[in-house]
């Protein structure tokens, strides 16, 4: 009993959001990590590149956790690593030894009777041990391009000691694209680029590039390295995630392309300014995306009334992982009829200000939580959402079958006792089966996205998760081998 009363007593108080300071309401210092494994890592997103193969320089110690992505997603064939020492960091071969140990996995790997073939492109990861010495990234690629003239070698980074510069996912975002460079242009083509996700053909972005009798260039769906260098050749490139804004400017420049910036939004009116700016450019009639507009709005909010008068009173907490601008959602969810009562993010976009102010007018009281704060770490275990029994038998036995909806709840009440997550971490803190399995938009977007968003609020609500299962594999779409 003074134990729960001491746990509970640490967890961090939430604050209203009438109240917070926006956009960064917390304060930034030690950093708890909820085991919600969704999110994508640097290990996932290399993967991307057909016909590559990563390589991690690194102390042991940092090696185990990109060894088990890549043994979790099944592609352990397509990683090798250097193992850092102590003796490295003074005896002056820190280059050297990169070099040596790429060759060496190269040779093997070329030898071995199960390849036989070099991979086409290898992304090499140096650690934080060599920002702080200084090591010369530059030479060691242009030593090995010298080496292996038919390889091409790009430079990553796995250094979280540097995340106050750049996020460990916007510089994996540059590496990315790195080994494409110019090619002729092709007018009917466009790009879409910066999601780790596949973008969903169903999307807004997708129907109007359609509309426009172009072709469509994602990297999730090359199967060879060269349909990835296609990429060159594309005279329009669109990104909808800002976390892709630095490799998006540095490409563009590079390979002399049109950056559209198409940010995943919920807010209407910018949803709506984007969908107009995409048609200019893909030099579409004004009436006929206005058109569009008019019908996939129309169908977006019958959904979302649809969810609604399912979910009645139900309360809902949203993340930020699920979606970059919670807030926006959050916005548009309470003007349809929603009870969206609380939102977990450390921070929020600078843009989604005038959404802010206008939610804190409409519904001041929602409660805003940190994700990293150290003391979350006791939040789900004294959350007590759940109605119909005790979390924890549903998540124990990951063999075990889910209970439906009906079993679990009052049917004359179907929303009594119960509470909806949008995101994997809003499940956790919650301890709630109930929640929408998205990360990162899951690939969609605009009017097509809240629609789908609906549809997966009401089959969410319906049909509880196991918590531990779904949001322990890591990196969401990815192959696991759990």
């Amino acid at each position: 009993m003074i134990k729960n009363l001491q746990q509970k007593n640490r967890i961090i108080k939430p604050v209203p959001l009438s109240d917070i300071a926006f956009p960064s309401p917390f304060y930034e210092g030690l950093q708890y990590n909820a085991p919600a494994r969704g999110v994508w890592n640097i290990v996932h997103t290399g993967m991307l590149i057909p016909e590559s193969h990563q390589i991690y320089v690194c102390a042991q110690g940092c090696l185990r956790g990109v060894i088990l992505t890549a043994a979790e997603m099944n592609d352990m064939q397509r990683m090798s690593w250097v193992a850092l020492r102590e003796r490295d960091m003074w005896n002056g071969e820190m280059e050297k030894r990169v070099i040596e140990g790429t060759r060496d996995i190269l040779e093997k790997i070329a030898s071995s009777p199960e390849t036989m073939k070099m991979p086409r492109c290898v992304l090499i990861y140096l650690s934080c041990m060599h920002m702080f010495e200084g090591c010369d990234f530059q030479m060691i690629t242009d030593e090995l391009s010298e080496m292996y003239p038919d390889i091409d070698f790009v430079e990553c980074y796995m250094i979280p000691t540097m995340r106050k510069t750049m996020s460990p996912d916007a510089m994996m975002k540059i590496s990315l694209y790195e080994a494409v460079k110019p090619k002729p242009k092709s007018d009917k083509m466009v790009a879409l680029t910066g999601s780790n996700l596949p973008f969903d053909k169903e999307s807004d972005i997708c129907q109007l590039i359609k509309m426009s009798g172009k072709s469509i260039w994602d990297i999730s769906d090359c199967t060879s390295y060269e349909e990835y260098l296609e990429l060159g050749a594309a005279p329009i490139i669109i990104s909808n995630l800002s976390v892709a804004d630095a490799a998006m400017k540095q490409m563009s420049d590079r390979l002399d392309q049109k950056w559209l910036r198409l940010l995943m939004n919920f807010d209407t009116d910018k949803l709506d300014q984007n969908l107009y700016n995409l048609g200019n450019e893909l030099e579409l009639e004004k009436d006929a995306v206005k058109k569009y507009i008019e019908e996939a709005s129309s169908n977006a909010f019958t959904a979302l009334k649809k969810a609604s008068q399912r979910l009645r009173s139900t309360p809902i907490a949203i993340d930020y992982t699920a979606f970059p601008y919670i807030i926006e959602l959050a916005e548009l969810l309470t003007r349809h009829g929603f009870n969206v009562v609380s939102l977990y993010s450390d921070g929020f976009p600078a843009d989604e200000r005038d959404s802010f102010e206008r939610l804190r007018v409409l519904k001041p009281d929602i409660k805003v939580y940190p994700t990293n704060d150290p003391s979350m770490r006791f939040a789900a275990s004294q959350s007590e959402i759940i109605s119909g029994g005790d979390v924890a038998s549903f998540v124990k036995d990951s063999d075990k079958e889910m209970p439906s909806s009906n079993e679990i709840n009052d049917s004359e009440n179907p929303s009594a006792d119960k509470i909806l997550a949008i995101g994997q971490k809003a499940a956790y803190f919650n301890n709630t089966p109930y929640f929408v399995d998205i990360v990162e938009g899951g690939g969609m977007y605009g009017y097509n996205a809240i629609g789908k968003l609906a549809e997966l609020m009401i089959e969410a609500f319906e049909t509880p998760k196991n918590i531990e299962k779904v949001i322990g594999h890591k990196g969401w779409g990815c192959e696991s081998c759990l």
